[in-house]
């Protein structure tokens, strides 16, 4: 992937009345202001706003403990190879109890061994919806036996959710943040 970005941040002078309220809200809310794919996506403020409701249930209101949250978040980064996501959510994967050697099979492209019961269950979710686009009953009613319904459902949507975000930001060619000390990840295949 090219080292360009295609969509920068938009001078403050260029923005709209609908992108000035979104990056006012922005600011103002769990995210601190317009990052990662908000910034691309701010072409398209009503978006921009949507996009942003739904992040934050998934990140702040789901029924998925944060630690599950944060690997689903990291099997998207790897499966998109998203710069920007991977050096976001190690970290606050790290501080919520996912171990090292998990986050470095992941990042190599292996299966991490050695998982917890649940982190391995999300991680066969992620990987049959990727190569199948759904589950088959006894995945599914694995997920629905650990997470319950509700949270099966919020595992599909913050995968979904991050495949999308990633999307946006590797057409857009999104950096990794600047001040990060998280390794980036190797290119496909390794």
């Amino acid at each position: 992937m090219s080292h360009v970005d295609r969509m920068p941040p938009l001078p403050a002078s260029a923005l709209n009345e609908e992108q000035r309220k979104i990056v006012e809200e922005f600011s103002r809310g769990p995210r601190g202001g317009v990052k990662g794919p908000f910034i691309a996506a701010l072409r398209r403020p009503a978006l921009v706003d949507r996009l942003g409701k739904l992040g934050e249930y998934l990140r702040f209101e789901s029924s998925l403990a944060p630690r599950i949250g944060e690997f689903v978040m990291l099997v998207v980064a790897r499966e998109w190879t998203n710069q920007f996501e991977w050096a976001v959510h190690v970290p606050l994967a790290l501080k919520n109890g996912l171990r090292q050697e998990i986050l470095d099979a992941l990042a190599e492209g292996r299966q991490p061994q050695g998982m917890a019961e649940d982190e391995d269950l999300a991680y066969q979710v992620c990987g049959e919806l990727s190569r199948t686009r759904s589950l088959c009953e006894t995945t599914y009613r694995r997920a629905v036996q650990t997470f319950g319904e509700a949270g099966v459902i919020d595992l599909a949507t913050l995968y979904g959710y991050f495949v999308t975000v990633c999307a946006i930001m590797n057409l857009a060619h999104t950096p990794a943040p600047v001040e990060t000390k998280v390794a980036p990840l190797p290119p496909f295949p390794l």
